[in-house]
């Protein structure tokens, strides 16, 4: 009988102090004698602000434990880091919002805090145990949190949509998973890669458990055709769970979609390639195409959000350390693209009302200039127009796929990028160009929001002037992920 080894508690420290964190601030509200919403909301933020640091800071080599089936290496104390800083942003910006709407509850930067948890698990998965255990904590809370307006139509809706299709995609995953146990006869990652690697051809079973496997992982990152649910969420849900959707599970979902097919699956990248093709061209035709007629400002952010993980997954299909460079500065980049575009998005208000109309953003370029100019740097980012930073992080993936030698879809790429063009220059047009109407928008005098909005402009404008830190870090990443 084998002796028992107990884990090195160590390796998994974030997620140990991040879980104790969570159980404490939830008993903190439960057992508060009065209201403890913002206190909860400020540990919270402040809680992830200082474990990204930490994880910064000490979070390097690559370790292993629990049976490997968790690693803590250098890719993935980049991918947390992104994480927990989207996360403790998402709880900052949310605060004045929630009690407008009067839904303001200390459950929820609880629920971030736990579905923050489940993407740091995703993220280190080296066991498709793991990886399944990850994304459920990852998504329950989530569930939650698109139904947490119960009084409206429209959230309860957007919760029951997340569900059902979660629960779909989860079943598709679980089926792919087994069948891959089966066919390899482990569910630990590198024995994965080492049957796979000594097995010469690949089998059916193995093929059809990976493209089961990527069903369920896409629909994380709602890739085309996993992506139905996206639209009507991102409208339906309260707006700063939108953002919260918008800006953080994708990168703990795109995270753990590299690992996988990096990892056990990197022998065989020419039995998927093809299939990652296809949703990245599907994702990023129809994030252009859709969004073009969309009036309603946050399933405009939905659709050009499905674009983006179709440039994003370009990366992927180049299978190389330069690939999965691109990937991390591509994510960095967005996710503060869409912290700043959702901070706008949350301060628009008619009378006290809000409002997601883009033609209620008519005239804001003379009645709040600043507020226009910021909105016009995101909206320029996204396009990809130098020397902003959107532009170098299309630049990256792109030049990736050309050196993988994938010179049609580069090219379908730039193209699709043309015409999502038309639909953020929309906006800025409606912004400079269009007569304001009698109701504009109220005064954005809301401090957090206007601070992030201003950071998140700068850091866009200001990364070709000092891209290297980014560049460096997310260099030794990726090297970190191929030398396993």
């Amino acid at each position: 009988m084998n002796s028992f080894t107990p884990p090195e508690l160590i390796t998994a420290f974030p997620e140990i102090f991040l879980a104790i964190m969570s159980l404490m601030l939830l008993m903190l509200g439960v057992a508060g004698k009065e209201e403890k919403h913002k206190t909860v909301s400020n540990f919270a933020a402040l809680t992830l602000l200082l474990l990204a640091g930490a994880v910064y800071r000490f979070c390097h080599g690559s370790n292993l434990t629990f049976n490997d089936m968790f690693i803590n290496d250098t890719f993935g104390a980049f991918m947390k880091v992104l994480v927990l800083i989207g996360s403790a942003v998402s709880v900052y910006m949310s605060t004045h919002y929630l009690e407008r709407q009067r839904i303001m509850r200390f459950e929820y930067p609880v629920l971030i805090m736990f579905s923050t948890l489940g993407m740091m698990l995703m993220i280190s998965a080296h066991d498709l145990i793991s990886l399944y255990m990850g994304l459920e904590l990852q998504s329950l809370p989530l569930y939650v949190l698109a139904a947490f307006q119960r009084d409206t139509v429209r959230s309860t809706e957007a919760g029951l949509k997340y569900f059902v299709l979660g629960a779909l995609s989860s079943g598709m995953l679980l089926y792919g998973a087994s069948l891959l146990y089966g066919y390899t006869g482990t569910t630990e990652f590198t024995h994965m890669a080492n049957v796979l690697n000594g097995t010469g051809a690949v089998s059916l079973g193995v093929i059809v458990g990976m493209v089961l496997l990527l069903s369920g992982l896409a629909f994380k990152i709602s890739a085309v055709p996993f992506h139905m649910w996206t639209p009507d969420v991102y409208e339906g849900a309260p707006t700063s769970v939108t953002a919260f959707f918008a800006i953080v599970p994708k990168i703990a979902a795109l995270a753990l979609i590299t690992r996988v097919f990096m990892g056990p699956f990197g022998h065989i990248v020419h039995e998927w390639r093809q299939v990652i093709v296809f949703i990245s061209v599907a994702s990023m035709v129809l994030g252009a195409v859709a969004a073009v007629r969309q009036t309603n400002i946050k399933r405009l952010l939905a659709y050009s959000s499905i674009g983006n993980m179709g440039y994003a997954l370009v990366g992927l299909v180049a299978a190389s350390e330069e690939g999965v460079k691109a990937i991390m500065i591509f994510t960095a980049i967005y996710m503060v693209t869409s912290i700043g575009a959702f901070a706008v998005v949350l301060m628009m208000k008619q009378r006290d009302r809000m409002v997601e109309n883009i033609y209620d953003l008519a005239g804001l370029g003379q009645t709040q200039p600043m507020l226009a100019l910021a909105m016009t740097v995101m909206m320029f980012s996204m396009a990809g127009i130098p020397p902003l930073a959107g532009f170098f992080g299309k630049l990256f993936v792109f030049q990736a796929a050309i050196n993988a030698h994938l010179y049609a879809l580069s090219i379908i790429g730039v193209l699709t990028s043309v015409v999502a063009a038309y639909y953020y220059l929309r906006v800025i047009k409606v912004m400079y160009f269009d007569a304001a109407s009698d109701d504009t928008l109220d005064r954005a005098e809301d401090r957090r929001l206007n601070g992030l909005l201003a950071v998140s402009a700068l850091a866009l404008v200001l990364f070709i002037i000092a891209p290297g830190p980014l560049l460096t870090t997310a260099q030794a990443a990726a090297q970190s992920l191929f030398a396993l």
